[in-house]
């Protein structure tokens, strides 16, 4: 049986622009790590629970967070540290380069966003972005909805 992976080259990410009601791609993008989703669940252990085993119900879910590994670039770094210094929440989206377009999107917040060198290497930018809510995935080919930061539908044509 042959696979049906794909490779990572060619995916993007794109910030929404409020200024120019557009997505701006984000250049230099070397990985994306996430959204790094979790539940959590709740102890509900009774004395009376079924031999003696731990019993749990689900909680709430976490949209986690998505690593944003970059080769810095001004551009990209100013974006990014603006978000970082500012309090409000933005509209950040993924696609990926398979045949359906597989999008997620995802408002958060810029929570971190060091810069790092060393002799002999390039300059890099690691910016980590908490999800608020939850994240959307949905097939790019299928012309459905996506966030709506300006309230009206949009679609994402990368």
């Amino acid at each position: 049986m042959s696979s049906n992976a794909i490779s990572g080259m060619g995916t993007k990410c794109y910030r929404w622009n409020i200024g120019t009601g557009a997505w701006d791609v984000q250049s230099e993008i070397t990985s994306v790590d996430g959204p790094q989703k979790t539940r959590a669940t709740i102890e509900v252990t009774a004395l009376d629970s079924e031999g003696g085993y731990e019993e749990v119900i689900p909680g709430l879910r976490k949209g986690g967070t998505v690593a944003l590994s970059m080769n810095f670039t001004r551009g990209t770094f100013n974006t990014m540290n603006a978000d970082f210094e500012s309090d409000v929440r933005q509209n950040y989206c993924i696609v990926f380069p398979d045949p359906l377009l597989t999008t997620v999107e995802f408002e958060g917040y810029v929570v971190e966003c060091p810069l790092s060198t060393a002799v002999g290497d390039k300059v890099s930018a690691n910016v980590s972005i908490m999800v608020t809510g939850k994240p959307i995935v949905y097939d790019g080919d299928s012309g459905g909805p996506t966030i709506d930061p300006t309230g009206t539908d949009w679609w994402v044509t990368p």
